[in-house]
């Protein structure tokens, strides 16, 4: 499929949550450190789980300089429910300390977000288009599932999803991929394209 069925899909799942008041865990915050914090937490865990977690954790450490000088194990006991807890601990003390000798600046490149511990290119495509408004597709397994059952791809990974959705769909609606199909993901689980089409009616 090329870009015709693509605007055509991209247009019905804008008509049908475009203005969808669902938070996800990448969106919402004051802080461009704390979308940072929250994409890492968030990787193999629900948002409904995430956002509350995170809110806990910033209220126990309010700015990137407590974070960063926090005790791994209270940074664990915060996330204590969510998927993969102690790594993601550890990967957001690295990354508390990284951002916080660079006075809080985000890398504003997907090269520069990769570098960062336990940031990928999901959680690097999301900064960099929320945080510096560049052009980035994320993708998620909600992205990367609903592309290939449509059939607007044909790929095995996220990064051949993000790169095979690059060539069909128009820089503008990058940043709005994730959103949308995210929420169209959550409502329709499962390989089947007549349901997720029959979502969007």
């Amino acid at each position: 499929m090329g870009r015709r069925e693509f605007l055509k899909i991209f247009n019905a799942a804008e008509r049908k949550f475009g203005k969808d008041p669902t938070r996800l865990a990448g969106e919402g915050w004051p802080e461009p450190w704390q979308l940072v914090i929250t994409t890492i937490m968030s990787a193999q865990s629900r948002d409904e789980t995430t956002i509350p977690v995170a809110e806990g954790l910033f209220r126990k450490f309010p700015t990137l300089e407590q974070l960063a000088q926090a005790d791994s194990e209270e940074i664990l006991a915060a996330l204590k429910s969510l998927n993969y807890n102690k790594t993601k601990a550890r990967h957001i003390l690295a990354t508390a300390k990284i951002l916080n000798e660079r006075k809080g600046e985000i890398p504003n490149t997907i090269d520069g977000m990769l570098q960062l511990p336990g940031v990928g290119r999901k959680t690097a495509n999301l900064v960099v288009c929320e945080i510096h408004n560049a052009d980035g597709i994320c993708v998620d397994t909600h992205v990367h599932r609903i592309s290939n059952v449509l059939g607007l791809v044909k790929t095995k990974t996220p990064h051949q999803t993000e790169k095979a959705l690059q060539k069909i769909a128009p820089k503008r609606y990058w940043s709005r991929i994730n959103r949308l199909f995210v929420l169209w993901g959550k409502k329709v689980p499962g390989r089947e394209r007549k349901k997720l089409m029959a979502a969007l009616k």
